[in-house]
């Protein structure tokens, strides 16, 4: 079976720092391109970063420079580094696997979600 099990939300002040981690299984990891999306209140899914089986890294513009995307394939399990949080970055942040470079591609398979909420 294929899954994808996210974790390490939470809720955290604005300026602190997360670590999601999303642990896979039932396909070949070190193939699949991985993504990390997120959903806010009452908006669509938003991409937020790649990155590929041979390592080619993307963020969009609203997280560069504050987030870090990173892969072990080792462990099948993908991570993203969230500092400098903002109230603007709380949502429900999902992990998508495919094997090609699109994450709302229709073999795109997706976790169930983790809450990061941003709040003082």
């Amino acid at each position: 079976e294929v899954q994808l099990v996210e974790s390490g939300g939470g809720l955290v002040q604005p300026g602190g720092s997360l670590r999601l981690s999303c642990v896979a299984s039932g396909f070949t990891f070190s193939i699949y391109w991985m993504f990390w999306v997120r959903q806010a209140p009452g908006k669509g899914l938003e991409w937020v970063s790649s990155i590929g089986p041979a390592g080619g890294i993307g963020y969009a513009d609203s997280v560069k420079g504050r987030f870090t995307i990173s892969r072990d394939n080792a462990k099948n399990t993908a991570y993203l580094q969230m500092n400098s949080l903002k109230p603007e970055d709380t949502a429900v942040y999902y992990c998508v696997g495919n094997y090609g470079g699109n994450w709302n591609g229709p073999q795109a398979v997706r976790g169930q979600g983790t809450q990061v909420t941003v709040s003082s």
